[in-house]
């Protein structure tokens, strides 16, 4: 289950700031998850909660979810996706993945 590196990584970050900070603990952590990143948020969520210590130990996550994207490079048409491959109903061509990919910490809420 690779959620749970991921979530390692996160609250490595998480850790590290609230510690440059000065923080005493960590309350919040939101997280960009693009629907292509190939990342199951429920098992993230899981992970997360099981993953909480320190800092982090009673700190929530926020996932917000950024939807997939694609742009022509034919006729330059922008269509939203939901498939890491996509054909422009414009014109046929195949489609480049320009949104929905991310996966990456959006905000830290410390104290």
């Amino acid at each position: 289950m690779h959620e749970m590196t991921i979530v390692a990584n996160v609250l490595e970050i998480a850790h590290r700031q609230a510690t440059a900070a000065h923080a005493a603990r960590i309350n919040r952590v939101v997280l960009e998850v693009g629907t292509l990143a190939g990342v199951e948020v429920e098992s993230l969520r899981f992970c997360f909660g099981a993953a909480r210590a320190g800092l982090s130990a009673h700190a929530e996550l926020e996932i917000r979810e950024v939807p997939g994207h694609a742009l022509c490079p034919g006729c330059g048409a922008t269509e939203d996706v939901s498939e890491p491959a996509a054909v422009c109903n414009a014109c046929g061509r195949v489609m480049e993945i320009s949104g929905g990919r991310e996966l990456s910490v959006a905000s830290l809420n410390v104290d």
